[in-house]
């Protein structure tokens, strides 16, 4: 499989995903600058939306979208638990976190790197995600992980995207559940080796 990405974007979660599933994949850079591949190819013709991830199976099938995605990696290696049974109440509910994660976490992050957004826009969106991420907090009170005792794909995506808080001046610091959750995240060695496989693209 390839998996294209971009440092620092939400690819990241697919790509702790694989390793954390233990899946083989070779991470394929595709710059959301330039939308150019390493080897000169325009990333367009592969995904017309020109954005991360992309997933490339073995036969040339191509996979879009992270949700999506991370549920695809989950399935390939059952024995990893990063996604309940198809079928079942739990595989909603997961479906319902990445649901939230995408829409409600990830969306209204998207408009704080539009160079051009005014000032007073960012700040709507900045109270929004506030609200959101209060409510997470509440949520990682008695929990471990985000769909509750085991590690998943949710996990994966929630990390990702709140790994922008800092940089683009959201404070969540006082969400004291989820910076303990965001840490224990952050220590796991798939997350790591994600990480680190990343850097030395940027």
């Amino acid at each position: 499989m390839k998996l294209y990405f971009s440092p620092g974007a939400c690819s990241l979660a697919s790509h702790i995903a694989i390793l954390e599933a233990g899946l083989a994949v070779e991470p394929v850079l595709a710059s959301t600058k330039t939308h150019t591949l390493p080897d000169g190819t325009d990333f367009y013709k592969l995904n017309p939306l020109g954005y991360v991830p992309l997933l490339e199976m073995d036969d040339g099938t191509l996979l879009r979208e992270g949700p999506a995605i991370l549920q695809y990696i989950a399935d390939l290696a059952p024995l990893k638990n990063l996604a309940p049974a198809n079928g079942t109440l739990q595989r909603y509910r997961l479906q319902e976190w990445l649901s939230f994660i995408s829409t409600e976490i990830h969306k209204n992050f998207s408009p704080m790197f539009n160079p051009n957004m005014p000032a007073e826009a960012k700040t709507i969106f900045k109270d929004k995600l506030k609200s959101r991420y209060t409510w997470l907090d509440e949520q990682l009170a008695d929990k471990p992980f985000v769909t509750g005792e085991h590690f998943t794909v949710a996990d994966c995506y929630l990390f990702t995207v709140t790994n922008w808080a800092k940089p683009l001046g959201l404070d969540i610091a006082g969400c004291t559940n989820l910076m303990a959750w965001h840490a224990r995240i952050g220590e796991r060695p798939a997350v790591q080796a994600a990480i680190a496989a990343e850097k030395p693209a940027k």
